[in-house]
């Protein structure tokens, strides 16, 4: 048993066309009985109308889903950036982000906000022991993140976290305190390995948990070639940006990084 366990926990989910998975998502989240727990999902004006659909998840539990409304496709690192600000508005002593599409199994999060109460991040993880990904994935598509994650990322930052692009993470709300959101620039899928880098440079304690990487059932991925190239090459503008940090700069909820 760990010495504390977290509670009023906002799920942050961003989505973009997710109308058909995310009313499945609210209720498994619901259904994991997490005190306090609440899902904020974070809709880039959907044309598919998620964000109706969440709005018909709210009138049915009030209180148990929030919308933020964004005008647009404005990336992912800013979809991330506002629904953790929000998030910290809404006093959450916890905040987890998820995909929508069931890549990520909200089995996973009672285990991990246990261990919230030893470490200030914990991530999903599909590459330490015990971790895998879909059977359906082609040997080098596997190959591939494999190498981005546990050799090319690790190599230039030096990392010590395996899965450097992990998606699915739960934190303190001191730990989201302490990076300080205005100091993080990425807006794309980089934003998770900046996320990453910059909480191991601030020395943060991560706990990566081996978890099962389902391909999404419903709807197409957002994720191609020409956006993973993009994010290794953001890489080397990650390690120029925070190479000097170090513990004495981690930031408050009411002041800006330095």
């Amino acid at each position: 048993m760990s010495e504390k366990t977290i509670s009023e926990t906002v799920v942050v989910i961003p989505t973009y066309n997710e109308a058909d998975n995310l009313p499945e998502m609210a209720r498994q989240l619901w259904a994991l009985e997490v005190d306090g727990l609440t899902i904020l999902v974070v809709d880039d004006n959907s044309p598919d109308g998620t964000a109706e659909v969440a709005q018909q998840l709210a009138e049915e539990r009030p209180g148990g889903i929030h919308l933020l409304l964004r005008a647009g496709k404005m990336g992912l690192g800013t979809a991330y950036k506002d629904g953790f600000q929000r998030a910290l508005d809404m006093g959450a002593e916890a905040i987890v982000q998820m995909d929508a599409d069931f890549s990520h199994s909200p089995s996973y999060i009672p285990q991990m906000l246990e261990l919230l109460g030893e470490y200030d991040v914990v991530v999903g993880s599909r590459y330490v022991k015990g971790g895998a990904t879909d059977e359906r994935w082609s040997f080098g598509r596997y190959l591939l993140s494999w190498w981005a994650n546990s050799i090319y990322t690790r190599l230039i930052l030096g990392t010590r976290q395996l899965d450097t692009t992990a998606g699915f993470k739960a934190w303190r709300r001191a730990t989201l305190a302490g990076i300080g959101l205005s100091r993080i620039a990425s807006n794309g899928y980089d934003f998770q390995v900046e996320m990453t880098y910059v909480a191991e440079k601030l020395g943060y304690k991560v706990k990566e948990i081996p978890i099962y990487f389902e391909d999404r059932r419903i709807g197409q991925s957002k994720m191609n070639m020409s956006v993973k190239l993009e994010s290794a090459l953001r890489v080397w503008d990650i390690l120029w940006r925070h190479w000097r940090l170090n513990p004495s700069k981690r930031a408050t909820l009411d002041a800006d990084p330095t």
